[in-house]
């Protein structure tokens, strides 16, 4: 598939086909998520790919628990907004395949010849690290539908973080930053419109 293609193709995927993904595939996405552009070259990642449905399930119970204990406002709608983001936040249990991608704390050059903090270094720039997450997470979604696959980012679930690396037994010194649930589509779905190319296109001379 041609690149721009499987750009404008990409969309966001929450429900699959129960059917296997080969573990060839599963670390295709992995690798060129890899060839990600990142802060100073660093690769600060490592990417845990499961496909045990127990252990999502388990996964998406810790999720669920968090979110129900969240205080509630005044609203009559509360409830059900919670129950929505509840589901926006867990359908991870039904993909065939699940990548969480996890990164460990990068050193700047700077940061070795000044006597301001990593966190503030960080800060200053925008946090590269995140940014660095993004590209590599972009890579995997776009590969994902180029292989066949739809795929979405998932943020919702670092609402359990701890709870989670703890799950999944992740090594020091990496932390979860987000996660792909990747699977065959249920269906066929339209990407989302996209705002035109005058709305987001300013040139400055």
């Amino acid at each position: 598939m041609e690149l721009e293609k499987a750009i404008k193709q990409r969309t966001s995927i929450r429900t699959f086909k129960d059917e296997h993904i080969p573990v060839e595939d599963l670390k295709k996405m992995v690798q060129m998520g890899g060839t990600a552009p990142s802060v100073n070259n660093y690769q600060p990642w490592k990417f845990y790919v499961i496909t045990n449905k127990r252990l999502m399930e388990n996964m998406a119970d810790l999720v669920k628990d968090k979110i129900e204990k969240i205080p509630e406002n005044e609203s009559k709608a509360s409830k059900n907004i919670k129950s929505q983001v509840e589901w926006f936040a867990t359908f991870f249990e039904n993909a065939p395949a699940l990548i969480a991608l996890t990164m460990e704390e990068y050193e700047s050059v700077l940061e070795k010849g000044v006597t301001v903090s990593h966190e503030d270094i960080n800060k200053m720039r925008n946090y590269p690290d995140i940014q660095s997450a993004g590209a590599a997470i972009q890579n995997i979604l776009v590969t994902a539908v180029d292989m066949g696959y739809g795929a979405c980012w998932m943020s919702a679930p670092m609402i359990a973080k701890d709870g989670l690396e703890s799950l999944i037994e992740l090594e020091e010194p990496y932390s979860l930053v987000a996660f792909v649930a990747v699977g065959v589509p249920e269906k066929d779905k339209k990407p989302k419109e996209k705002k035109p190319l005058e709305e987001i296109f300013k040139l400055i001379e």
